[in-house]
C-alpha cells in the first residue's frame, strides 16, 4: 500500500533493495523508500504518456 500523502502506490520490494543495498556493502534508510518508490511512480507515468501519445495500451520497454 502506498504511503499516506504518496500519489503511487508501492511498487518496491523493501527485502530487494536492502538485498541490492547489502550486495554494494551499504545500508539503506527509511527514508529512502519512499523516494525510490516516487521516481519508478514519476517513470511508469511518463512511459504510461509516451503510450497513450503513440495510440498504444501495452507499455513496453521502449516507453520507460
Amino acid at each position: 500500500m502506498a504511503k499516506k500523502g504518496s500519489k503511487y502506490p508501492t511498487f518496491l520490494v523493501k527485502s530487494a533493495v536492502k538485498e541490492f543495498a547489502k550486495s554494494q556493502n551499504m545500508m539503506v534508510g527509511s527514508d529512502a523508500y519512499g523516494a525510490i518508490n516516487e521516481k519508478i511512480g514519476q517513470m511508469l507515468s511518463t512511459a504510461a504518456g509516451r503510450c497513450k501519445d503513440n495510440k498504444r495500451k501495452t507499455l513496453k520497454a521502449y516507453d520507460i
